[in-house]
């Protein structure tokens, strides 16, 4: 049985999928193993420097917290400030330019096809929408210019 601390607790080492309210938040999780198996191998790590203080997969997740709420990355609170908020987004932003993310969606949809849990026939190379349009619509306002017209000299 939970109690209320327990529902007011914020849990931030798990991958949030369904926010119930502002205050509130229930998290499903992926497991540290699946982590470990699916994502980790695609996120890049640095070569230089210390290593980080916590996990990258609670570095992940707060990421996913940050994005999935839509909090800005200053209101991020982490447990027991185990890390600031803008190492969070440090490595967020590199994951992003460095092509971490790129690497994770691709492999993730090769997984996707090759289990066969994927529609392809729905998918647009371009990633745009295809509009259905029941026929052109005919404007009620007359095509005019309203650019002055030069006149040419003889």
């Amino acid at each position: 049985m939970e109690t209320e601390t327990d529902e007011k607790k914020l849990i931030y080492n798990e991958i949030p999928k369904q926010v119930i309210d502002q205050f509130q938040t229930e998290f499903d999780h992926i497991s540290r193993k699946d982590f470990n198996k699916y994502i980790n191998p695609y996120l890049s790590k640095p070569k230089k420097g210390p290593k980080p203080k916590i996990s990258f997969y609670k570095i992940f997740n707060y990421i996913l917290y940050v994005l999935h709420t839509g909090i800005q990355w200053r209101q991020l609170n982490t447990r027991r400030n185990e890390i600031h908020w803008s190492n969070v987004y440090i490595r967020h932003n590199r994951w992003s330019k460095d092509g971490s993310y790129q690497k994770l969606f691709s492999a993730s949809v090769i997984h996707l096809k090759d289990t066969d849990q994927l529609d392809i026939s729905l998918i647009h190379g371009d990633g745009s929408n295809t509009v259905v349009k029941k026929g052109v619509q005919v404007s009620v306002i007359v095509d005019t210019s309203t650019r002055k017209e030069t006149r040419n000299s003889p």
